[in-house]
C-alpha cells in the first residue's frame, strides 16, 4: 500500500542536489508516536527506545525528551545511548540487553549504570566479576526462554517458547537465581521476557503481557526474587505492504488486566524500535535508468538494498510513491514509460538488490523519485553499506 508523502519530506528531498538519495527523519513524527505510545500503556509504565531500530544522533535526541531511556545491544550502541542520556531530555534510564556481551562491554555497561538483561549464566558470572572489580553493584534482570510461552502473538520472528540463542532456558533459572543472589556485586531485580518481533495484533500482545506479568510473579515467588522489573521487550508491529495496523487502543484496553496483576513496587518495561521509529523516516532514490529485459520494466535508482535492506532481507516489495522532479539538464530525450509495472532496484552488482517488484505506475521518468514510507526503522542501520563502496545517502532532519 502506497503511503503519502508529507509536503515537507518532499520538500526537503527536492532540495538536495541530484542524484538525489536520501533519507528523512521527523522529529514531530518521533514525538507523537512516543507520545501515543505512552498515553496507551498503563501509568508508571517505563517505555525504552530500542537503539538498533535506529540509531541515528538526532534520533536519539528527539526520542530522550519522550522515552524514560534507551535499550541496547553493544558496546556501539551504548555509546550512543550515553551521549543522549546526557543531552536534554528524561531519558535516563539504559538496559543492556542482547547475548556474546563481551567482557569490555559488559564492563562500559557497569560503569554506565546501566541495567544489565542477563543472558546465560556464563554471563551472570562475568558481569560479577566486572561489578566487583568496579566496586559497584549492578542491578540485574535475568532474560528467560521460557518452556510454557503460551502462545506468544505471532510476529516476524519468535524469541521465546522455542530454541533459540536467546535468554536462559527456564529448566537453568534456579541456578541463575542462586548464582545472582550468591554474589553481593549483583542486585537481582526482575525479568527479561521478550519475545516476538513485529507482531500486529495488539489484543494478542496485552495477552501475552498479562502472562508475562503472571508467570513473572510465580517464578519470583517460587525462588525468592524481589520482582521490581518485569521486562515485556518490544514487538509492536508495523505493516510496509497492507492496512493493517497495531491498534493502541486495543493494547491500551487489553493491559488492564496485565497492571491489575502487577504486585506493588513491581514496573512493567517495554523496549520499542520499529513502532516509535518506521513511520518517522522515509528512503528516497533518484531513478538513473529505465530498462526492459525479457519482458520486465527495471526502475535503476541511486540507491539499493545497501542503504534499505530490509525488503530483501524479508523477502515482500516495499511500496513506493513516485515524485516527479521536473527538471532536465541533459541534451538528450528523457527516457519515460506510462501505465506499465516495474521492479525498483538498486545500484549493486547483483540480482537480489530489489526494493521492490511489480509495482504498477502511472508515469515514471529517469530524474524521478522513488520515495518508500515506514523506513525509519531497520533501514540504514541494518544494511551491508561498503558493499561496492557506493556514496552513503544525505540523511535529512527535519521538525
Amino acid at each position: 500500500m502506497r503511503k503519502t508523502i508529507p509536503d515537507r519530506v518532499r520538500a526537503a528531498l527536492l532540495a538536495t542536489p541530484a542524484p538525489r538519495c536520501a533519507y528523512v527523519y521527523d522529529r514531530t513524527t518521533l514525538a507523537t508516536t512516543a507520545a501515543a505510545v505512552r498515553a496507551a500503556l498503563p501509568p508508571g509504565t517505563t517505555l525504552l527506545y530500542a537503539v538498533k531500530a535506529n540509531g541515528h544522533p538526532d534520533v536519539l535526541a528527539a526520542l530522550a525528551v519522550e522515552v524514560d531511556g534507551f535499550e541496547v545491544a553493544s558496546g556501539g550502541e551504548l555509546a550512543l545511548a550515553r551521549i543522549a542520556r546526557a543531552g536534554v531530555g528524561t531519558a535516563d534510564q539504559i538496559v543492556f540487553g542482547g547475548p556474546a556481551k563481551t567482557d569490555a562491554e559488559l564492563e562500559s555497561a557497569v560503569e554506565a549504570e546501566a541495567t544489565v538483561n542477563v543472558e546465560s549464566t556464563l554471563e551472570l558470572r562475568r558481569l560479577a566479576v566486572a561489578a566487583e572489580t568496579a566496586g559497584v553493584r549492578v542491578r540485574t534482570a535475568l532474560r528467560v526462554n521460557r518452556v510454557d510461552d503460551a502462545a506468544p502473538p505471532a510476529g516476524t520472528h519468535q524469541m521465546s517458547g522455542v530454541a533459540t540463542p536467546f535468554g536462559i532456558d527456564e529448566a537453568q533459572l534456579a541456578e541463575a537465581v542462586e548464582l545472582a543472589f550468591g554474589h553481593p556485586s549483583l542486585r537481582l531485580i526482575g525479568f527479561g521476557l521478550h519475545a516476538v518481533s513485529n507482531n500486529l495484533d495488539a489484543a494478542a500482545h496485552a495477552a501475552f503481557v498479562a502472562d508475562a506479568v503472571r508467570w513473572s510473579v510465580a517464578a519470583a515467588t517460587a525462588h525468592g526474587v524481589p520482582l521490581e522489573t518485569i521486562n515485556v521487550g518490544g514487538g509492536f508491529g508495523v505493516d510496509y505492504t497492507g492496512s493493517a495496523y497495531f491498534d493502541l487502543a486495543v493494547l491500551a484496553e487489553g493491559l488492564k488486566a496485565a497492571a491489575a496483576g502487577l504486585p506493588v513496587g513491581a514496573r512493567l518495561v517495554f523496549e520499542l524500535g520499529r513502532f516509535l521509529a518506521a513511520d518517522a523516516g522515509w528512503y528516497a532514490a533518484e531513478v538513473v535508468d529505465l530498462k526492459r529485459n525479457h519482458g520486465r520494466w527495471f526502475a535503476i535508482v541511486r540507491g539499493g538494498t545497501h542503504h534499505f535492506r530490509l525488503p530483501a532481507a524479508w523477502g515482500y516489495s516495499h511500496p513506493f510513491t513516485v515524485v516527479p522532479v521536473e527538471s532536465w539538464a541533459h541534451p538528450y530525450d528523457r527516457p519515460e514509460v506510462s501505465d506499465v509495472v516495474v521492479d525498483a532496484v538498486g545500484e549493486l552488482c547483483t540480482p537480489r538488490d530489489v526494493l521492490a517488484r511489480d509495482q504498477p505506475v502511472e508515469r515514471l521518468r529517469v530524474g524521478d523519485l522513488l520515495v518508500f514510507a515506514q523506513t525509519g526503522a531497520y533501514g540504514w542501520d541494518i544494511s551491508h553499506h561498503d558493499f561496492l563502496r557506493h556514496d552513503p545517502p544525505a540523511f535529512l532532519v527535519i521538525g
